[in-house]
């Protein structure tokens, strides 16, 4: 009996005396903030997914005239979108040259609203790259 008192004494002393993890929102106060895509709870997404996505972009892109046969590579762009789907800060982090990037971006800009990245039922600002092959 007394083993169980003890027992029970260190247990109630170890859960009072212990750090408390405080829960906190994941939601920051910063509208602004952009979260990454591994971060969150729903990815944002091309309407009709990466498919559809990956079709609009062989119908909307334009190879430059000069030299097509030697375009080959991957055009790899980061973009941001909004919390309405729109597309904002588009940058090429690689470019096959032959103005592809430019060309990306043009496309990119054009590009119908996405639907928006959520976390916690809330539509945020969410980093996207992705890379677009050219053959």
């Amino acid at each position: 009996m007394r083993k169980l008192l003890i027992l029970i004494l260190i247990c109630v002393a170890q859960s009072s005396f212990s750090q408390t993890q405080k829960t906190v929102s994941v939601m920051s106060d910063d509208e602004n903030h952009v979260y990454n895509t591994a971060g969150i709870d729903v990815k944002p997404e091309f309407p009709g997914g990466l498919n559809e996505f990956y079709k609009y972009i062989s119908q909307n892109y334009m190879i430059p005239k000069e030299k097509p046969a030697a375009i080959k590579g991957k055009v790899v762009a980061t973009f941001v979108v909004e919390k309405d789907g729109s597309l904002n800060d588009i940058k090429i982090i690689k470019d096959v040259g032959f103005n592809t990037g430019t060309e990306t971006i043009r496309v990119l800009k054009l590009s119908p609203k996405w639907i928006s990245g959520k976390l916690e039922g809330q539509n945020v600002r969410v980093l996207y790259v992705i890379p677009i092959t050219i053959n």
